[in-house]
């Protein structure tokens, strides 16, 4: 069939499945791989001894083998095996096929993997395949790609990549003028906490909670933090009844907000002016920084140096993840250095326009998303 000037070709004529099975053997360690989501390719995952799994074979890919996670497929997780993953071991979660390479070229599939409409196909013949919509081998085989000739396929694909290598290299810079820019705003900052008084937070800025009243048929717009310094998220609402016995807390533009089980890796924001009207659980601590005495801004890039994130850490006792919480008078003895508030008014300043210098790197990494993503659309559409 021919669609958009490209040929195209069912998958059951260019790839054939293929099974390498290994019995695992307890005490012998074993390289694992996995597939991203969304066209993100195949990667290696922890190491895996032959005794602590479930399955009585595990199954070899090698290099350039077609990829599959049953469940998340529909969610893009199809990849094409690198070179360096090559003799890793899946489980029967990942059929693997073999490429036709006298009429497909992996490289080509590669980046079909990467298209919204591929992963729409994906989903389309997920659905209502079972209770987890798992993808079966031989539905993914009767899809169908655009498919030209292989040296056509060869001639696009130099293009292609041509471009995407000037993407990656844009990229580049922009990681390099964002880490520079933490730099600058990290010397900053010690440059006016090297002498500076030090005080517990309570005197500093103490948490102030704001109990909400949950009323079964309101709805409720609830606030995330994410990780690394990276601000503040807004979740989709939840209604009264939903809530349970969860309590929820107000949350005002200026409070410093901690995530009490992330704060240890970051999870650490200045709520914005659009956060306004936004509730947090139990789980978020809100600290408001007393008048005078410092400034959220100032609290918040503090607590993302190494010292901040080590001294939250310790009062995050426990194990990984979940298991972690902030105490919240241990987050109230954390000593923390208080500057001059021309200080930190002045590092305050500093941060804003790193913020939108930041901010600005953020949305053309978008555009250039969307350029890479654009020229995909025409490259299998016959255009490029």
């Amino acid at each position: 069939m021919s669609k958009g000037g490209l040929p195209r070709v069912s998958l059951e004529r260019l790839l054939k499945p293929v099974e390498r099975p290994v019995i695992p053997v307890p005490g012998t360690v074993y390289r694992q791989a996995g597939v991203r989501l969304w066209g993100g390719g195949a990667y290696e995952r922890d190491t895996l001894d032959g005794g602590s799994t479930k399955y009585a074979r595990l199954f070899q890919i090698r290099t350039d083998d077609v990829i599959i996670n049953k469940i998340w497929a529909r969610n893009g997780s199809v990849g094409i095996v690198p070179k360096s993953l090559d003799g890793c071991l899946v489980s029967s979660e990942f059929p693997t096929f073999v490429v036709a390479n006298d009429r497909l070229d992996p490289r080509w599939f590669h980046w079909i993997t990467k298209t919204r409409s591929f992963w729409n196909q994906c989903d389309d013949i997920s659905r209502g395949t079972s209770g987890k919509n798992r993808i079966k081998p031989e539905q993914f085989l009767k899809m169908e790609i655009p498919c030209p000739s292989l040296p056509e396929q060869r001639r696009i694909l130099v293009r292609l990549n041509s471009i995407a290598e000037e993407v990656q290299e844009v990229h580049g810079l922009q990681a390099a003028i964002e880490k520079e820019t933490r730099t600058l705003v990290l010397s900053t900052l010690c440059g006016i906490v090297k002498d500076a008084q030090r005080k517990p937070m309570h005197l500093v800025a103490p948490i102030v909670r704001r109990p909400i009243e949950v009323r079964p048929t309101e709805n409720y717009l609830e606030l995330g933090i994410r990780s690394f310094g990276k601000g503040t998220f807004h979740k989709p609402s939840i209604i009264g009844i939903a809530v349970g016995s969860k309590k929820l807390f107000g949350i005002e533009p200026g409070d410093l907000v901690f995530s009490n089980v992330f704060a240890w890796e970051g999870a650490v924001a200045v709520a914005r002016p659009e956060d306004a009207g936004r509730v947090g659980s139990h789980r978020f601590i809100s600290c408001v920084p007393l008048d005078g005495i410092a400034r959220a801004e100032f609290l918040k890039a503090y607590f993302l140096t190494q010292e901040g994130i080590d001294a939250l850490g310790v009062a995050s006792p426990g194990g990984a993840g979940r298991n972690r919480t902030l105490g919240i008078e241990a987050l109230q003895r954390i000593e923390v250095p208080v500057p001059k508030i021309e200080k930190q008014d002045w590092l305050k300043g500093i941060q804003a326009k790193a913020d939108a210098l930041l901010q600005l790197r953020r949305e053309s990494g978008h555009e250039f998303k969307g350029l890479l993503a654009s020229v995909l659309n025409q490259a299998f559409e016959g255009i490029l």
